[in-house]
């Protein structure tokens, strides 16, 4: 009697830790348990840690609920501008209900993604090619947008779309890199424009001073001479300005018009005694009758 009570003991037990060991079940920290009952979902939504079911009557499915960063295949397409490009992106998502995950579509992950393609194509129809390059924030969130809509209804929530890469024809980029560099070239004939008319205001300020101080001339060019004597150079080129020529021929007119000053007085006495009347002669009255002629 004694050894069928624990047979029977022993037989219960076994079923114990069979039974056990086929319920038990281990969720994890990001994971959540959906439990069908003979193919009906239960309300309650297992969290992690130990949880047990009914063996061959529950079915739990796990569902991960971390964060999910899905590349999005490349897309070419035509842009508003009729260029064709090809755009990649990748999407960070997330499931907030795993019961409706589960339940509302048959696989999240591939409808997230087909989902993602069509909308990137989309947005690639209604963008030009200059907000593609340069626009990329407010069209991620025209994207994220456009896939959160119906993810909504899945369980899902996206959390951030980015636009990786934006793929010209070898063409466009040429086309693109000769209107940038005839940019920049205007810019920089500008900005040398602008620097020639600031250099000729200076340099008529600085020809109105030495206009008013002509030995400034003099000086800047001997500084002038200075500079290029100091890099030790064999042959020395002095150039000469026009306003110092111009200085000289005037410094020549005032010495002749002294001299012509100076030689004035010698050529008077000639005309006046030119201009005197001739003297006649006259007769002494002394001995001999001499005739003498008085200056």
């Amino acid at each position: 009697m004694v050894e069928e009570l624990v047979a029977a003991g022993v037989t219960l037990a076994s079923a114990g830790v069979v039974y056990v060991a086929a319920a038990a079940r281990v969720v994890k920290q990001y994971e959540r348990g959906v439990v069908f009952r003979l193919g009906k979902l239960r309300p309650q939504v297992r969290g992690p840690g130990f949880t047990l079911i009914v063996p061959g009557v529950d079915k739990l499915r796990k569902v991960n609920m971390q964060i999910v960063t899905m590349p999005v295949p490349a897309q070419e397409g035509i842009t508003r501008d009729n260029v064709t490009v090809r755009v990649d992106a990748v999407v960070y998502f997330k499931v907030t209900a795993p019961a409706e995950a589960v339940v509302r579509v048959e696989d999240y992950r591939f409808a997230v993604s087909q989902m993602a393609q069509t909308s990137l194509r989309s947005i690639i129809g209604k963008s030009e090619l200059d907000d593609l390059l340069s626009n990329r924030e407010k069209l991620n969130q025209g994207l994220e947008l456009m896939i959160d809509s119906p993810a909504v209804e899945w369980g899902v929530t996206i959390d951030r779309v980015d636009i990786k890469d934006v793929s010209l024809p070898e063409t466009m980029k040429r086309s693109m890199a000769r209107q940038a560099e005839a940019d920049r070239e205007r810019r920089a004939r500008v900005i040398n424009a602008d620097a020639e008319l600031q250099a000729s205001k200076k340099l008529a300020e600085a020809a109105h001073q030495m206009a008013d101080a002509p030995a400034a001339l003099q000086l800047r060019l001997l500084q002038t001479v200075m500079a290029v004597a100091a890099e030790k150079n064999s042959t020395l080129v002095l150039p000469i300005p026009v306003e110092l020529l111009r200085f000289l021929e005037k410094g020549t007119q005032v010495s002749g018009e002294a001299a012509g000053a100076q030689r004035a007085p010698s050529v008077g006495p000639r005309a006046v005694q030119e201009e005197l009347p001739p003297l006649e002669p006259r007769l002494d009255s002394g001995p001999g009758r001499s005739i003498s002629r008085q200056e």
